[in-house]
């Protein structure tokens, strides 16, 4: 679960991290309100979740309320990414000295976490050059030190008597606190800047380990899927939404991954992942042929190789929805069948004038064919 900036931004406060003075608002006369208590210029911050907020003119630099009412007006009606603006955030105008990227993540491979920093943050992080990143794991038995916190300040060029490099050093261990406290898959100020005298994370990004969300009470929730990985979740299948125009749905996550780079080989482009693997049975498989028709596709490329999952269960799955819809299918149906009760599975998609190919290659070229026709 991804949080929205202003929530990080709170979760940070509570463990003491310096954050900019403001809060979240939803209207025009709610930015004003806070820009006057601000009493000075402000930022006005589409909260999305979403980078490249900035580039898309999602942020504002008022210097008066009546200013900042109107930057809201603007930001409020605004899409970002797909994204609507519903709320943003008002907060002081930092002058910036110096900004600085600071992070601890979840490194799978070595099963540690893992802290980033760089002494070059902003808004083109991404583009720094390997040396200008230091990556640095944290073995969980000994958990974070002052000594490590430390040894990343140093590497960041930055005096660690300085008084900068005193609040660096607290500031790394809050943010491994933070991340085991609340079970976070992503832990990020960017920037961490330099405003005078003070050091304050100028920005957050937080994510929260879905998986631990039941003991999580205390976190406001942020449901970021879209209409269609809702409704996957509930029939217990996974989904992501893609940018393609040829609808999948496969059963096991390994075989729905090949399915999309086979098509993506042969030169098509998947709509979406969706892995209906496990025994997903008739109903459930008849509901998921539903979400990817509402993905209004060129076509749809159905990947069965039957284990648990029986042939026959997505073969009458396949036909319920082709009566239910009247005798038709809304996009050319593409589908691979093989395993177990495949002969059976086979017969009734004759019935409804479905051939079933044997090769996964066949099936993702026909559909790529009829996508394109």
């Amino acid at each position: 679960m991804k949080m929205f900036e202003y929530m990080g931004k709170e979760l940070f406060a509570k463990y003491g991290l310096p954050v900019p003075k403001g809060r979240m608002v939803t209207n025009p006369e709610e930015a004003a309100k806070v820009a006057a208590e601000i009493g000075g210029p402000c930022v006005v911050k589409s909260q999305v979740l979403s980078g490249k907020r900035g580039k898309a003119g999602g942020i504002k630099f008022p210097n008066t309320p009546e200013e900042a009412k109107k930057a809201a007006e603007e930001v409020l009606g605004m899409t970002i990414q797909g994204l609507p603006v519903e709320c943003v955030l008002v907060e002081e105008k930092l002058k910036i000295d110096k900004e600085l990227y600071m992070s601890i993540t979840i490194d799978g491979s070595a099963k540690q976490a893992v802290m980033i920093a760089s002494a070059f943050g902003g808004m083109d992080i991404e583009e720094q050059p390997e040396e200008h990143i230091i990556k640095k794991h944290i073995d969980p038995e000994l958990g974070m030190h002052p000594f490590f916190a430390r040894d990343v300040v140093r590497r960041m060029g930055i005096p660690i008597r300085s008084p900068h490099g005193q609040e660096i050093v607290k500031i790394v261990q809050v943010l491994y606190k933070i991340c085991v406290e609340k079970d976070a898959e992503l832990v990020e100020i960017n920037p961490l800047v330099f405003s005078d005298d003070r050091v304050i994370a100028a920005d957050s990004k937080v994510t929260i380990d879905d998986d631990a969300l039941f003991r999580m009470k205390d976190l406001p929730f942020v449901d970021d899927k879209t209409p269609e990985e809702r409704a996957a979740k509930d029939l217990g299948l996974s989904f992501v939404g893609l940018d393609g125009d040829i609808a999948v749905m496969a059963n096991g996550a390994g075989i729905t991954m090949g399915t999309l780079d086979t098509l993506q080989a042969f030169g098509g482009t998947p709509a979406n992942f969706l892995d209906c693997g496990g025994g997903t049975g008739r109903e459930a498989t008849a509901k998921a042929l539903e979400i990817l028709f509402g993905l209004n596709p060129k076509a749809v490329f159905v990947n069965i190789f039957g284990g648990i999952t029986r042939c026959d269960d997505v073969a009458n799955a396949v036909a319920d929805v082709y009566k239910a819809r009247g005798n038709k299918f809304p996009v050319p149906m593409v589908i691979r069948l093989i395993g177990t009760n495949q002969d059976a599975g086979r017969a009734i998609l004759k019935e409804i004038g479905v051939e079933a190919y044997d090769f996964m290659e066949d099936g993702a070229r026909r559909a790529i064919e009829l996508s394109k026709a």
